[in-house]
């Protein structure tokens, strides 16, 4: 048997290789120990439970009884049902596909995107959705943040001189430009479960206010545009609404990036008990607000429920000031992802030092320009239809699903291939229909608007 023996500069090469490798391997590890996805991995199943709730029943939950009045009871029930039950399924699959390879984690959704399409297209697919998704909510808890407290100031003083909205979406950025500066998910876990009780709250204050109102006398449950066009339009926009209020997907897997895992005991029991518990309290939430609303006050309900309640008065401030905390939360925990990919390309493809003053840069000029966007683009219900279409339905409704069919190719027409094709389709018609009646909105609203008032 001959031996070969390796000449002194192959030995060479292989060692600076290998050097080079751990290097590498190091300056990875030091980097995911920086980025606020995957600096920490310590989290328990109920934080899944309360990142969820403060992701999922947000400002939408607010403009749900104004989406009823422009469905209708049959096509709003039904609407309402159908995208419970299909964000739950889309959730669960991408619980279970977070580590569906073996010793890997899918810590973001581009990277079960890239694992499914490829490394560039995946990008091209994911990035830009989830991140449309993300800003586009912040903008709207800016202006939503701003118009609950308006609310406030306007319900407690009365006689006071009129302060503009402007203003009030500064003083709520101004919380952000401190916030943003925590490092990860699990930093904001206090703030998040304050936000998920506060959620919880204002939508149990928004239907016993409701009852406690009374149907109006001249409520009516027609469809409150005059002429059949803008009904249809408003329809659009309506389901736009909907689907808006289902958006914690853009931030599942990132959320599941910080619960332990280990062969044993694999990341996905824990994250899918909190799912659930989650889905209950977002259920328990939807639901009333969205039928006591509109039974109360049919199609004259305003597009943020608590604009309609007056009285009592004390009970409205309340609910108010719980949506400004919860508002504050959730901003945080969609934020976080947009920093976690700011912070990455800047690293890794700028080659910028990971440092403090890197974090607080991008993160103040983040908020600043969330803040700004909001100022400028005040129209809430005209958001909400625009973005809940346009990105939410992809990435809530129907790219889980394709990425499922790609990677574990279900028989065709068995059980799982049909309940994937259906929940892709309907979110294609979501996709394309939707964004149609939120641009309607929003250009009807900045007729009448005046700039940075």
């Amino acid at each position: 048997m001959v031996t070969q023996v390796q000449k002194p500069e192959e030995r060479d090469d292989v060692s600076t290789f290998l050097l080079r490798q751990t290097s590498k391997d190091e300056k990875q590890k030091q980097l995911d120990e920086w980025l606020p996805i995957t600096s920490s991995r310590n989290a328990k199943w109920w934080y899944s439970a309360f990142h969820n709730v403060t992701a999922m029943v947000g400002a939408g939950i607010l403009s749900l009884p104004y989406a009823m009045s422009n469905l209708g009871w049959g096509p709003g029930v039904t609407i309402m049902i159908l995208s419970w039950i299909i964000t739950l399924y889309t959730l669960w699959q991408m619980v279970e596909m977070h580590e569906m390879v073996p010793g890997k984690r899918f810590d973001r959704y581009h990277e079960l995107g890239q694992h499914a399409f490829g490394e560039k297209l995946g990008l091209y697919i994911v990035v830009p959705q989830q991140l449309i998704c993300e800003i586009g909510v912040d903008i709207v808890y800016m202006v939503t943040g701003g118009k609950s407290l308006k609310k406030v100031h306007d319900l407690v003083c009365h006689n006071c001189k009129p302060i503009k909205q402007t203003y009030f979406i500064m003083i709520f950025a101004s919380v952000h430009f401190v916030l943003a500066h925590l490092p990860n998910f699990n930093s904001i876990s206090g703030i998040s479960l304050a936000a998920a009780v506060m959620s919880l709250s204002y939508s149990i204050i928004a239907w016993v206010a409701s009852i406690h109102k009374g149907v109006q006398p001249d409520v009516q449950y027609g469809y409150r545009a005059p002429n059949p066009s803008g009904t249809v339009f408003n329809f659009l926009n309506a389901v736009g609404d909907v689907a808006f209020a289902y958006a914690g997907h853009n931030v599942v897997l990132e959320i599941q990036a910080s619960i332990p895992s280990t062969p044993e005991k694999p990341s996905k029991g824990p994250m899918w008990k909190g799912v659930l518990i989650a889905y209950i309290i977002v259920g328990l939430c939807y639901f009333p607000v969205a039928l006591i609303g509109y039974y109360t006050f049919g199609n004259h309900v305003e597009d943020n429920i608590l604009i309609s309640l007056e009285k009592p008065t004390w009970l409205v401030v309340a609910a108010n000031l719980f949506v400004v905390v919860h508002v504050i939360g959730s901003y945080q925990l969609f934020a976080m992802p947009v920093f976690d990919m700011m912070e990455t390309v800047l690293v890794k493809k700028l080659n910028f030092k990971p440092s403090r003053t890197l974090r607080f840069v991008t993160r103040n000029l983040y908020v600043a320009a969330t803040m700004f966007v909001a100022i400028c683009f005040p129209f809430f219900g005209g958001l909400l239809g625009f973005f809940g279409g346009f990105t939410f339905a992809p990435t809530s409704y129907f790219l889980p699903c394709i990425i499922w069919l790609i990677l574990r190719k279900p028989k065709r027409f068995s059980i799982s291939w049909v309940i994937n094709w259906f929940c892709i389709i309907l979110g294609l018609l979501i996709m394309t229909l939707a964004p149609i009646g939120g641009l309607r909105n929003i250009i009807l609203n900045a007729k009448s608007y005046h700039f940075l008032s």
